[in-house]
């Protein structure tokens, strides 16, 4: 089979998964890599922590050139979701008769002196979910309790959480609220870029994003920055090929927004999904771990639909967040830092028991490095 990228190449598409994992086809875009690669550092970094997953499980990063380097950013939505909000989810599980729902790697999240596996420990009723529709039906199932959902993640899943406050408002469920950490990508790339704090001539695009937003969120980067974007799948020829795309982008001189992962995001994304995120939540400020306040990165419930808003719902105070002494999440999240810098890296801060977000998710940097990366450090 044959397709095209954004600037109208004809490039061969694949049908089956281990087609993109055929060490033959792989062999061949390295060679092809190594052809383009010049003397000089190149930096690129990826957005998502399934990437980051792909490039360390699959030995990516080591079949690379030496100059060529891959930097892990905030990718990650359990890792870059602030200390404050995690000691609000505490607060509002300690009121009575109230059920947290919530992803379960967010239980595990250390707050300033607590998290949601202790508290739940302690008695709180914190209840994993799959599916933000999941707490809509505890919320049915037990109209005698306010049902608190965490709700977290990048576009990706904004539209499945709309879709249970939607749910919600339809059926007249008022014991069903959702606590909002919800963020959007371009903001924090470009904050990243304006920062200064990390030199990069190209960014690997995030997949599952993109097949929600589409392609053209990434416009401004190629146009006002001048730097590579290409979308790209998560099998390590979906990556070693995005990386050849941005290579040869770099060569000609070009910064175009192109999509290796046709297969499964569109140009114009997902309308229906995007439509439905706009019409529950509104453009705000958020707060990243590591990048701080980002002026229109965050959503918020819109008004019409405050009464499932679980901020407003819910008046709790909450003391200034405190994270742990000696954890570098904030500078692995910006790329300033890798995992091994961390003193608590390994030796106090592990899967079992992590000090810090980037340790608690599978697509956090720290998590990831520890399965793989440290196996390569400490044979």
């Amino acid at each position: 089979m044959t397709g095209k990228n954004s600037s109208g190449k004809e490039i061969s598409v694949l049908k089956y998964i281990d087609e993109y994992r055929n060490p033959e086809l792989v062999k061949a875009i390295i060679t092809e890599i190594d052809r383009e690669f010049s003397t000089e550092t190149i930096q690129l970094m990826e957005v998502c922590g399934g990437h980051t997953i792909t490039i360390y499980r699959y030995g990516i990063h080591k079949l690379l050139p030496t100059n060529l380097h891959l930097i892990s950013g905030p990718g990650c939505p359990v890792c870059v979701t602030g200390v404050q909000y995690i000691d609000q989810a505490i607060a509002i599980a300690r009121q009575e008769n109230v059920i947290i729902a919530s992803f379960g790697d967010m239980i595990r999240v250390p707050g300033s002196s607590s998290s949601l596996q202790k508290e739940k420990g302690a008695g709180a009723d914190i209840r994993v979910c799959y599916s933000p529709m999941d707490a809509v039906r505890i919320a049915e199932k037990n109209p005698e309790k306010e049902v608190v959902f965490l709700g977290i993640g990048f576009e990706t899943t904004a539209p499945t959480v709309a879709a249970a406050v939607e749910s919600a408002f339809e059926h007249k469920i008022e014991n069903f609220s959702v606590l909002s950490a919800h963020k959007t990508m371009p903001q924090a790339m470009k904050a990243l870029l304006d920062s200064g704090d990390v030199d990069l001539q190209g960014f690997i695009c995030p997949g599952h994003v993109s097949a929600i937003t589409g392609t053209h969120i990434y416009d401004f980067i190629a146009r006002d920055y001048h730097i590579p974007c290409v979308v790209s799948g998560f099998e390590p020829v979906d990556m070693l090929q995005t990386i050849l795309m941005i290579l040869r982008q770099i060569n000609s001189n070009r910064a175009d927004v192109e999509n290796q992962y046709s297969r499964s995001v569109r140009e114009s994304g997902n309308p229906k999904a995007l439509e439905l995120m706009w019409e529950i939540f509104e453009e705000a400020d958020a707060e990243w771990r590591g990048l701080g306040i980002i002026p229109g990165s965050g959503l918020n419930i819109r008004e019409k639909y405050h009464d499932f808003d679980a901020k407003i719902k819910f008046s709790v105070d909450v003391p200034p967040a405190r994270e742990c002494a000696g954890c570098i999440c904030r500078d692995i999240m910006r790329g300033v830092k890798v995992p091994t810098d961390c003193k608590l890296f390994k030796i106090v801060c592990n899967p079992q028991d992590p000090k810090g977000s980037c340790m608690v998710s599978s697509e956090g940097t720290c998590a990831t490095w520890f399965k793989y990366v440290e196996n390569e450090l400490n044979p």
